[in-house]
């Protein structure tokens, strides 16, 4: 389990300071270059304008998991928020907050991105707007399915008839319940929302060139996919490494805390 988490150090950690190991600009560039195959001057080889695969891709890092991670975090705090009013409101706001809920299940998350997405016009901002309106509706489930648990416990009645807000039952009180099972589901949408940037990308809906995004890097590289297959290669790898070892850490986070409910 420690290896899976260390991976998943090193991946924030390229988020954060991978632009600082970039041995060139991501945006320069260099026609006499132009599809290099890896050397000692260009590590990973260069693309069709004769910008360095490597520093494209530790700069894309920022992009695409940067945006990942605001991403998941906005999902969650929105998703969270709907799911306890869910649960702490009547049952015509239970009833309305979860029909709207499995309203937007219904729809695949991507289609439904793209949808948005296309209708806003591509850039960062609506990539943002589409895959957060398409990625809260699992944290809401799983906060009103807690919310609803603890909704009859006597320390949360007391709390009710002493006239504690609602706000503040809803922080003391089922905030703390709801952060194990809440963190599991995060690992997941995290990497849901990697595949997301990186699909809406691919589609050009994503981070606009020049800027150096793993879809939009994808995009670039399709064009010349059989002369030269590396190109497509080594952003594919950074996202299919990036997803498996989220994942990986929030299988092993659920099994800690599994274990751990076990022993309590």
């Amino acid at each position: 389990m420690r290896s899976v988490f260390a991976l998943a150090g090193i991946i924030a950690l390229l988020v954060v300071f991978g632009p600082v190991f970039a041995p060139y600009e991501p945006t320069m560039i260099d026609i006499r270059n132009r599809l290099s195959p890896p050397s000692m001057e260009f590590l990973l080889g260069t693309d069709a304008l004769g910008r360095d695969i490597l520093s494209r891709l530790l700069h894309g890092a920022r992009w695409s998991l940067g945006l990942a991670f605001l991403i998941s975090v906005i999902g969650l705090c929105v998703g969270t928020a709907i799911g306890l009013a869910a649960a702490l409101g009547g049952k015509l706001a239970d009833w309305a907050v979860m029909r709207t809920t499995d309203t937007f299940l219904a729809f695949p998350d991507l289609v439904a991105a793209v949808v948005i997405a296309g209708l806003m016009g591509a850039g960062t901002w609506s990539l943002i707007f589409a895959l957060s309106a398409t990625g809260w509706m699992r944290y809401a489930r799983v906060a009103r399915g807690v919310g609803l648990s603890l909704k009859t416990r006597g320390y949360v009645i007391q709390a009710k008839l002493a006239g504690v807000p609602p706000w503040a039952i809803a922080r003391w009180h089922y905030l703390p319940s709801l952060l194990p099972s809440l963190t599991v589901v995060w690992t997941g949408m995290f990497a849901r929302a990697i595949l997301g940037i990186s699909a809406l990308g691919f589609l050009g809906f994503g981070v606009q060139p020049p800027m150096p995004e793993w879809g939009t890097m994808l995009l670039d590289a399709r064009i010349h996919m059989r002369s030269t297959p590396l190109q497509m290669i080594w952003p594919g790898l950074a996202v299919v490494t990036s997803v498996l070892a989220i994942n990986l850490a929030g299988d092993a986070l659920r099994d800690a805390l599994t274990e751990k409910d076990a022993e309590q």
